[in-house]
């Protein structure tokens, strides 16, 4: 479902809708002060360095893969 979209994709439309809710929050009048703009930030942040930890990059070899390698080694061009 998501394997289009890319890692940095994801966490900056996470971190963009987190500081549009701020926004909006001001903007509809609630109270907002320190202790408020440290859980916001740690909203924004946490989930998002969490993601791209722990997002998977690239596929591992398979057994096959590996054993291939050892045994066709690359020839760098010669024939």
């Amino acid at each position: 479902m998501l394997s289009h979209v890319s890692r940095l994709g994801i966490a900056s439309i996470w971190s963009v809708a987190v500081v549009v809710l701020a926004a909006s929050s001001v903007f509809l009048g609630f109270a907002f002060n320190s202790s408020i703009a440290a859980l916001w930030l740690v909203a924004c942040l946490i989930p998002s360095a969490v993601m791209l930890l722990l997002w998977p990059s690239a596929p591992s070899l398979t057994v096959a893969e590996l054993l291939h390698a050892v045994n066709n080694p690359a020839t760098h061009g010669q024939r």
